[in-house]
Formats: structure tokens, sequence, C-alpha cells
């Protein structure tokens, strides 16, 4: 049936998600390829239609160029935009009037992934005009919530620790490979083995400070991964620790004296930085430790409703604060960063005057997401994967086409940097 779709599948999350979104294609007689970067992407993608490259940078972009003539290829589907071979492949894609598909963790949570053509976050096709999602979800159903969707975190570490051991013993037969992380693979493996060792023990203290928290008394900093590209490439920051440093200054700056700062650390970090010191000292030599608490874990859906406000990068928690009408700050390109869902003002004006969003935009938002770029499920659901790939799959190959724009950005304000330095 759709004989004449020649697709390419680049890098995917660690798992068996891609593999099985290929298989489902193939049966639909799609003509399926992929190209390996690396042992772990070897190990996930243990069937047939797959060629390993291993040459270098340089190398890739005739290797591509060539590789999509040949096999006359008319998708492109990848993980992540802003990997270095991946941001290669967009531009090259666009030249050749190839349609490139890109998944990444859901605009919204939990529950949902996101799929959209052409890229994600700062390089989303979405406009950041609030009238447009007030027209658009004009004709659009109301989305209906099911059930929470239960999702595996030893599964996620399990398959990805396998990725990285898989990475690290065949690292000699692709000698060029770089991989896009700021860290080892196996170090960083190693890192979420300790975490998850820990987890119980921190979700007990994390616990207990929560139920200490009284509602409206705190403002909520969720960290974001380091290793995250919304973070290093849709802001101004190098890294977590600078958004850090930066928001507890302005904090002990502008922030009432009756308010506390709640700093949250990712659920999927890998430990290897100790967030929670970095966050002590921090506090200590602006003179607040007595009003920063750090939690590692816990009802981030609590925290996010009874907070203040939340001040936030350009993380997906931002969401739900949205969804539950809490005010939120962007310091960095985000979706959901459209005048009218986020504070206007600047950091520094945000504590004492957060700017609650607007519910019905919100509703808006959210009904045109949903319809566009979103698809019910998880890449690590504890149920079957087959409902998430069978829509995926009818996504891409009925789905809208939408021209690609290589190189577009969203056009949103950046709070202004604050100068600072912590004191080591």
């Amino acid at each position: 049936m759709y004989s004449g779709r020649h697709i390419l599948f680049l890098q995917g999350l660690p798992g068996s998600f891609f593999f099985r979104l290929g298989s489902a294609l193939s049966a639909k007689g799609c003509c399926v390829y992929r190209i390996n970067f690396n042992g772990g992407d070897q190990w996930d993608w243990p069937g047939n239609g797959a060629v390993n490259f291993r040459g270098s940078e340089r190398d890739w972009p005739s290797y591509l160029a060539t590789f999509l003539r040949e096999h006359a290829i008319t998708d492109i589907i990848l993980f992540g935009d802003c990997r270095r071979l991946h941001r290669t492949a967009r531009g090259i894609a666009a030249g050749l009037g190839v349609l490139v598909h890109v998944f990444e963790e859901g605009y919204l949570r939990p529950d949902w992934v996101t799929l959209e053509q052409g890229g994600v976050n700062g390089f989303s096709p979405l406009s950041s005009d609030p009238e447009w999602y007030r027209r658009q979800a004009v004709e659009l159903p109301p989305v209906e919530d099911g059930p929470p969707l239960p999702s595996s975190m030893r599964r996620r570490v399990r398959e990805t620790i396998v990725h990285y051991v898989s990475f690290t013993l065949l690292a000699w037969s692709f000698p060029h490979y770089r991989t896009h992380r700021p860290r080892p693979p196996l170090v960083e493996s190693m890192g979420w083995l300790a975490r998850l060792v820990r987890r119980r023990t921190s979700l007990a203290t994390s616990n207990a400070i929560l139920r200490s928290l009284r509602p409206s008394t705190y403002f909520l900093l969720p960290l974001q991964l380091e290793s995250d590209y919304q973070l290093r490439a849709h802001s101004d920051f190098d890294g977590m620790q600078a958004a850090l440093a930066e928001v507890m200054a302005s904090f002990a700056a502008r922030a009432p004296a009756d308010k506390a700062l709640v700093v949250k650390a990712h659920p999927l970090d890998n430990g290897l930085v100790d967030w929670r010191k970095h966050t002590v000292r921090y506090a200590q030599a602006l003179g607040i430790a007595d009003r920063v608490l750090f939690i590692e874990t816990g009802d981030i859906d609590r925290l996010v409703r009874q907070s203040r406000g939340v001040v936030t990068v350009n993380s997906t928690t931002g969401t739900l604060a949205l969804a539950a009408g809490v005010p939120v700050i962007t310091l960095g390109r985000a979706i959901y960063a459209i005048p009218g869902l986020v504070h206007p003002g600047t950091l520094d004006e945000f504590w004492s005057s957060p700017v609650a969003p607007d519910i019905d935009l919100y509703a808006a938002f959210r009904r045109v997401l949903v319809a566009q770029c979103l698809l019910p499920g998880g890449f690590y659901a504890n149920e079957e994967l087959a409902p998430l790939v069978a829509t995926a799959a009818d996504r891409i190959l009925n789905g809208e086409h939408v021209p690609l724009r290589w190189g577009s950005q969203r056009t949103v304000r950046l709070t202004p940097r604050i100068s600072w330095v912590a004191a080591e």
C-alpha cells in the first residue's frame, strides 16, 4: 500500500521502539532502512535493512546525500534534531525535498510522545502567535484524558545500560563516532544504576520535605539534564549549573522574604553531578540557606500545583504548571513560551508579581498540540508498545506534510542574563 515510501531511520532512544516502528512500517509496504552509528544502535536494531556508518563527521554529509539518492529516500525518522549528525541530516533533507519526522519526549506531561515534521522545540514549525492557536482550536475536539499511563523507570535504566554497554564493547568497530552526550556512555550508565539503588531512600527524604511545604509559600525550579539539547541549543545557557546560579542569585536579591525556593532534580538525571551540593553552596554563598530546599525525587504534579510559580529554562514541567493555572517564566526558547501563557516580565519581577496563564488560551494550545504533534503513550510504558507504534506509523504515513524550514527558530524573548559567579 505504501510501496512508494522509502524510509530511513537514524538514531533513536535506547531500546526497541525504533526497531518496532520500522517493522510496522515495513509490514505496510514501505521500504525501511537504518543507519547505525555505534554499537548501541546496532544492538537496538537486530533485523535487516541496517548499515553501519564508520566514517568521520566530515564524511557524513556526502555519505548521507549519496544514500538518500541511491535508495530514493522519501522520509527520515530520528530522535532529537540537535545532535550534530541529525542537524546535518535535516539540512541535506531540506535541500533534497525529503520529509523529516522528529521524535522527542512529549511536550505535555505525562503520557505523551512528540512527533513533528521538520523539527521540535525551538525548531518547531508551530506558531508562537496566541491568536493562531485560538483560531486553530475552534474546529478541534476537546482533549479527553485517559487513565494515567504507568511507566517503568527500571525498564528505561535497563535498556539504556544495555545500549551503552554495547556501545562500549563495539567501540572498536566505530572508531570515528563521538557521542553527543557530555560524558562517556558507560560512566553515565553506572551513575544511573547508582541512583536507582538509592531511589527508595531519596524518595523518603523528599516526601518528608514535601509534607512540610505549605501551598503558595514557595517557587519551584525543576532542573533539566546537562545533556538536554533543549537546554544547550535553545537557551543562552551552556549548562544547568549556570541557570541554577542565575535563578538563585535573582531569588536572593528580589524574592519576598517569606517565600522559599524548591529545587528539584530531573527524574532522569544520571547522578554524576551532585546537584544537592551545588544548591547548598549557592544558597550559603547568597545567605538564603534557610529558604532553599532540594528534592531529588517526589510527586512533581503536587509540587507544581501547590507552588507560587515555576521558573524554568524550557522544561516540559512548564506545561504541567500552565495546565494547573500556575504562573511560569521561561529563561530560554520553549514551545509554550507564548504571550498570554508565560510571565511577560523579567525574572526579578516574577518573584513578587508572577502573572498567571490564560486558561482558555492554554486549552486551545493543548488541543492544537494533541491534534498536530502529540501521540498518546510513552517510549518506556509498562504496557505493550503496540498502540504507540501503530499510532506513530499512521501519523508518519497519513499525516499532513509540513514544509521543512531548515534553520528556523521560534521567535521568543529571552530574559536578560544576570552576571554572577558562585563562590566555590
